[in-house]
């Protein structure tokens, strides 16, 4: 039996060192974002859709400038009307007589969402919230996002067909093919009466870090109260200064805002880690039957603030969390029973935005966890995280040998021994 829980253990110690890089979250194994496609009304010229884009994620959300949905039509179909959404170009609609004209007749749309405060009469349920998807964990009330269109065929053949090569146009994600699932069901009536789409189709989107960017975009120092060493983030974490695809400005300078804005490279301070945000972990206290750590997170980006951040944390310990200030806290149970993972992020209206870099460029908590008996220690760099993740991104940690060490006082007790021994008999050689 005890080899058979070493054996699980190593098991899921090795699922959890995998890389989100690779398009797999062994801390998110089901996350991705799924687009929903339901045939409502097919008639003989045209074909009514909803389209629901929900974020499976727990914890990588979708921010600004958000989703910009794309894909290609396999005929020569048009987008008539839309409600909740909006084409970003309507395209050469010239084969079309009349004196209203159809929405969108382009071959590959691009769709974005409305933006709050949209006219009541343009909004569906779940829009207007500027393509910007919040996960799961964090605000289950803002995670989808849904439009209508009717489409219509320019051809004789009104039949709808799904779309191809789907592109949901944020940085790191791909996209399958449709999968023809059973028809959505549809409450009316108070729940008495369901009513079912004529067809569904599922679209997946999963997300991959070296997708998104080519470097990394955070690191992790470390502290400890035991040690006056402090573990800075590695050397060229995120890039060095000079190498193609990084832009650093040294203090006292200031980027040229108008150009910048167009650039989507990100314009860090001058650091050795080049990395927009740095999240420092400081082993401050140790009490009799708890320990306290305190996390600061520091924004390095010039141009960026960052608006419903969160982190993500692998240690052991925190299955004894007792109190976290100042944040928001959710464990992030996804293999049952380990409870080694846990979810942070800003409060409301007081720390939910990490300002851009500068003097209030920073937030900061404390967390206060009971020591476990059977796992807790100080040693071999224990108190530190396994594995930190900002904004669903893995940062990269500093090399566990340059973790702060404790003091080994028995060490030195025991190498000045012989020394004392040998100095008792030489002086009493010499009386």
């Amino acid at each position: 039996m005890g080899m058979v829980l070493i054996l699980i253990f190593f098991f899921f110690s090795l699922i959890s060192s995998i890389s989100p890089s690779y398009g797999f979250d062994p801390l998110d194994p089901y996350g991705n974002i799924t687009i929903k496609w339901d045939l409502l009304l097919s008639t003989s010229g045209t074909n009514n859709l909803m389209v629901s884009i929900y974020n499976f994620q727990q914890y990588r959300h979708v921010e600004p400038p958000g989703w910009k949905l794309n894909w290609a039509w396999k005929g020569k179909e048009v987008i008539w009307s839309m409600q909740g959404a909006e084409a970003t170009e309507q395209g050469n609609c010239t084969e079309f007589k009349g004196s209203t004209l159809p929405h969108c007749c382009e071959k590959e749309p691009f769709i974005v969402d409305l933006l709050p405060g949209t006219n009541y009469n343009a909004q569906t349920q779940n829009c207007c919230k500027g393509g910007v998807l919040s996960s799961m964990k964090q605000d289950p009330s803002k995670y989808v996002a849904t439009f209508q269109m009717a489409v219509g065929g320019s051809g004789t053949n009104s039949r709808f067909r799904m779309p191809e090569n789907f592109n949901l146009g944020v940085p790191g994600y791909s996209c399958g093919g449709a999968v023809k699932v059973e028809p959505s069901r549809y409450t009316t009536d108070g729940g008495r009466r369901w009513t079912q789409a004529i067809a569904t189709w599922n679209v997946t989107c999963m997300y991959s870090q070296s997708l998104a960017s080519p470097t990394p975009r955070c690191c992790v120092s470390l502290s400890a109260f035991y040690n006056q060493t402090i573990v800075s983030c590695p050397r060229c974490s995120c890039g060095c200064q000079g190498q193609p695809g990084t832009k650093c400005v040294k203090y006292g300078e200031t980027p040229p805002l108008l150009k910048q804005n167009q650039d989507p490279t990100p314009v860090v301070r001058c650091s050795e880690h080049m990395c927009p945000i740095r999240v420092h972990w400081h082993l401050k206290q140790s009490y009799k039957q708890y320990w306290r750590a305190k996390m600061t997170v520091t924004n390095f980006n010039i141009m960026k603030n960052y608006s419903e951040w969160n982190l993500v944390v692998l240690h052991p310990n925190l299955q004894s969390l007792t109190q976290v200030f100042s944040f928001n806290y959710a464990p992030l149970n996804r293999y049952g029973y380990i409870n080694d993972t846990g979810m942070f992020w800003g409060l409301p209206f007081y720390n939910d935005i990490l300002l851009q870099e500068g003097k209030n460029g920073n937030l900061q908590t404390e967390i206060l966890l009971r020591k476990d008996p059977e796992i807790f220690t100080f040693r071999e760099g224990w108190g530190f995280p396994r594995k930190i993740q900002f904004n669903g991104d893995e940062c990269v940690m500093p090399p566990p040998d340059e973790y702060p060490s404790l003091p080994n006082k028995g060490l030195s007790a025991s190498a000045t021994t012989p020394f004392i021994i040998l100095f008792s008999l030489f002086l009493a050689f010499m009386l």
